[in-house]
């Protein structure tokens, strides 16, 4: 297995396949790298070298007690990119992982980036506050952490399926697909799985959004019930400086699962263009 070590001591897993342009892919709550398997092993085969890993607290990387925070993350990213020497490189990060990207863009600047993808991403700003009327009630995110204290497999469990749409949209994926996802939530840190509630529940990203100043895809799914729409996909697209907004009409929040063919062509057409 390959790692790279933060400047912070910790040790991120991370895969590596393919050869030509590279593009890092970054996994959401409660997942890991492992999620990537349809997009890695397809913009591989299409010319890119794909690296995909495993965020402080998930998958096999290393799991602190704390630290569970976007300024943490997004230098964890800049270590990763650093360390492997990569330049004109393509971030996609889904769901959580999209803040790792606005918040790379303010603490790390675009100079080592060529372009963007938000995928279902949290960006801009998800929780409520005074200043942001149409955010998801703090209630929201209590709920979760309450749901996680008391029986963690049982909470995940059933995340999994709001996050595929099964019962939503009359199908979702495969039992099968909904074990694998609880396998890889199950790797985490209960610690990290908790904090990043909260992470990336209450992180304003508001503020970040202008510095990432290169091409950024936003793809969205319009029947996303984890993070809706209004406040994430369209809001974010509004936000930055040159973006394209995709809206997938019948998609839950699982897309890269529920609409991988459809991803899959759509970011290699971006990344390619």
């Amino acid at each position: 297995m390959a790692f790279v070590r933060t400047r912070d001591g910790i040790n991120l897993h991370y895969t590596d396949l393919g050869s030509g342009p590279p593009v890092v892919l970054i996994h959401g709550w409660p997942l890991n790298g492992d999620m990537w398997d349809y997009q890695a092993r397809f913009l591989a085969g299409n010319g890119f070298r794909v690296v995909a890993y495993d965020r402080r607290g998930f998958g096999r990387s290393d799991k602190p007690w704390d630290g569970y925070n976007y300024d943490n993350f997004s230098d964890d990213l800049a270590d990763l990119i650093e360390t492997l020497e990569l330049r004109d490189v393509s971030l996609v990060g889904f769901s959580m992982g999209g803040g790792e990207i606005a918040r790379y863009a303010a603490r790390h600047g675009t100079g080592r980036l060529r372009k963007a993808a938000l995928v279902a991403a949290v960006t801009p700003f998800l929780l409520e506050t005074p200043d942001h009327h149409n955010g998801v009630k703090r209630e929201v995110f209590d709920q979760m952490i309450d749901g996680l204290e008391a029986d963690r497999p049982h909470f995940l469990a059933e995340f999994g399926k709001k996050f595929f749409g099964v019962g939503f949209l009359g199908g979702g994926v495969s039992s099968e697909m909904l074990q694998w996802s609880l396998m890889m939530a199950m790797q985490a840190s209960p610690k990290a799985t908790i904090d990043c509630v909260r992470a990336f529940g209450e992180t304003d990203f508001r503020g970040d959004m202008p510095k990432l100043d290169i091409p950024v895809l936003v793809i969205h799914g319009y029947e996303d019930k984890t993070v809706p729409i209004d406040i994430a996909g369209r809001a974010a697209a509004e936000a930055l400086p040159d973006a394209r907004l995709v809206e997938y009409r019948s998609a839950p929040h699982g897309l890269f699962i529920t609409e991988k063919d459809r991803l899959n062509r759509d970011l290699l057409d971006f990344l390619r263009g």
